[in-house]
């Protein structure tokens, strides 16, 4: 019999939010009056292919995020630990938190607070097919190659473009074989590292508003868009 799947989701919010230009985490700016993580945990609590999430965080923000998972009541947060120097040095001490009957990670950005459950499931179920998968949309615009003086050098072929986004989920095995493999390159993408290891991950797609909160402009549009969803709800 087969091995009975177990999906830890590991959120990654240790970031210092350079590019937003504030003084808090950009994971608990408010988006219509509720902090932004509490949009990203609230879709892995209804995500029913997730068992248990980890969030990885600034030592300073722990207490922050214990309130908020303690305020709206999300089951699944079962573990808070501090992220590294790097997001990949982040991811890795979020995994090594996971419990040990976990299967499949579910490595997810932690400010990309309008995935969907829905979503969530989907690539989920393909990562657990063939090991290896990752949310993604087609590229719009189109793209130029350039050289280190911004001279253009080629075009890619748009069709073959995807941007990728998270969650981005594996195979445990696969990912920790991975990870011995990649250690110290400071990857920031996941999916670049399992490449590296001669993994080549499914893109599954996903929504183009599944966007990363960066800067300050990206904040009425989240909301324009969570908004327009509540809306929807009613």
């Amino acid at each position: 019999m087969s091995e009975k799947p177990f999906v830890s989701a590991i959120i990654v919010a240790a970031g210092n939010s350079t590019r937003m230009s504030c003084y808090i985490s950009k994971q608990l700016i408010p988006l219509l009056g509720k902090p932004t993580i509490s949009y990203t945990l609230k879709a892995f609590e209804k995500a029913s292919a997730v068992d248990e999430v980890i969030i990885v965080c600034r030592k300073v923000d722990v207490d922050a995020f214990k309130e908020i998972v303690k305020e709206f009541g999300f089951k699944k947060v079962k573990g808070f630990v501090t992220g590294g120097s790097e997001r990949s040095e982040s991811v890795k001490n979020g995994v090594m938190a996971a419990n040990a009957c976990a299967t499949h990670f579910a490595i997810h950005d932690g400010a990309r607070a309008l995935i969907t459950s829905s979503d969530i499931n989907k690539v989920v179920a393909e990562a657990l097919q063939c090991g290896a998968a990752t949310l993604g949309s087609p590229v719009t615009d189109t793209i130029k190659i350039v050289d280190k003086n911004g001279v253009i050098t080629s075009t890619p072929d748009r069709a073959s473009l995807m941007a990728v986004q998270t969650p981005q989920v594996f195979e445990k095995n696969l990912y920790l074989s991975a990870l011995k493999n990649c250690a110290g390159k400071g990857f920031t993408d996941d999916c670049a590292m399992l490449e590296k290891a001669g993994v080549s991950p499914k893109i599954v797609l996903g929504d183009h508003i599944n966007i990363k909160l960066t800067t300050q402009a990206d904040i009425p549009m989240a909301e324009t868009i969570l908004k327009k969803r509540q809306e929807n709800e009613v």
